[in-house]
């Protein structure tokens, strides 16, 4: 008779199609033949890694697979895995071969005997080594996101960063509901949401190089990290990815101003054609900075779609803008202070493009 499945490992994976049999290989020698299960949930990839899997799965039965669509990130993939599995213990780990699975048996180990709420991967704990990794500017990084981590979560740790980690699936399942899954970073989500600082016991992780295809992680990461802090302070007040789109367009209004200033010669004959540069230029800047920060989990890629993204973008500030105009004009002629007018006009064009863009940019709310 078969074990029983103790452990499952979700493999969050967008593109890593020629990783998955070899990494499958190495957790079988880690963890032997039985007791374990490997959740493969992928964003959609280009290269089939879906395909693969499920090529994969039915060679072996403890290979799944969750093929998302429409759907993107890291921490959502590990959300969905947490609720997909019966196991009584989940790991979440990359699938580029740069986490080891030779950490798992001890990692459950601990687990078991309750020596841990959660076990951590860190790059940064003694023993550990980045010397693969080949990233000075992301390890200086991590080192000051780790630091306001440890401020936000309350838990003394070297890599609150880390994406590879395993708890009791019952506590990931208890936390489920108030994670954000914004972005990349759950595991400082799952930290940050436990009403208690939760028990770690770090393993020494030595991080290797990615074994094929190209890293998932852009600059963007700093800014992913901020959402996470913002979520978890300021979320239940203002919606983070609300929040982060209203950052956006603030700073789309400096590049309006910047260049009506620049163009507008003061002849009042030329001011309407600096106005629509200016307007268009604002747009186009804003939709490339939501695309790159705010929709991060749910970027648009290739010419074609960056394209009808853009129009689409700008036809939903369109309507924004006749929103706001409308408003504030509504507001101004029943006595309102012209300046709060306005701000009331600003507000309700902020909310509307944003539920637009959002069910019809990016194709989601």
């Amino acid at each position: 008779m078969a074990n029983p499945l103790d452990l499952t490992i979700v493999l969050p994976t967008l593109n890593e199609r020629g990783n998955l049999a070899p990494l499958i290989e190495r957790i079988e020698s880690a963890l032997g033949p039985e007791g374990w299960d490997v959740l493969i949930v992928d964003d959609n990839s280009a290269d089939g890694t879906a395909d693969e899997a499920r090529a994969l799965a039915l060679a072996d039965r403890r290979v799944r697979v969750i093929q998302r669509i429409g759907r993107r990130g890291l921490a959502s993939a590990a959300i969905e895995g947490f609720c997909a599995t019966p196991a009584p213990f989940v790991a979440v780990m990359d699938a580029d071969h740069q986490h080891d699975p030779a950490l798992l048996p001890n990692m459950l180990a601990a687990l078991r005997a309750d020596e841990a709420d959660i076990c951590v991967a860190s790059r940064f704990a003694p023993g550990a080594s980045t010397a693969s990794w080949d990233a000075p500017e992301r390890e200086r990084l991590s080192g000051m996101a780790n630091a306001m981590a440890r401020r936000l979560t309350g838990v003394e740790l070297t890599d609150p960063m880390s994406g590879y980690f395993m708890l009791p699936t019952a506590t990931a399942r208890a936390l489920v509901p108030r994670l954000s899954g914004i972005g990349f970073k759950i595991l400082l989500d799952l930290l940050a949401t436990a009403k208690s600082p939760m028990r770690v016991r770090e393993f020494p992780l030595e991080f290797a190089a990615r074994r094929e295809g190209e890293s998932k992680l852009d600059h963007a990461i700093a800014f992913d990290f901020l959402a996470g802090l913002f979520d978890k302070t300021l979320g239940r007040v203002i919606p983070t990815r609300f929040a982060l789109f209203g950052t956006v367009g603030g700073l789309g209004v400096v590049v309006h101003y910047a260049v009506l200033t620049a163009l507008y010669s003061g002849m009042s004959a030329t001011f309407w054609k600096a106005q629509l540069a200016a307007v268009l230029v604002a747009m186009s800047f804003n939709f490339w900075l939501n695309n790159w920060l705010t929709y991060r989990d749910q970027r648009l890629a290739g010419a074609g779609a960056l394209l009808r993204g853009w129009a689409g973008f700008c036809a939903t500030c369109a309507v924004g803008g006749f929103a706001n105009v409308a408003v504030a004009t509504l507001l101004e002629s029943e006595g309102v202070f012209w300046p709060l007018a306005a701000l009331a006009g600003i507000l309700i064009g902020s909310v509307w493009n944003y539920a637009l863009s959002s069910r019809f940019v990016w194709g989601r709310y």
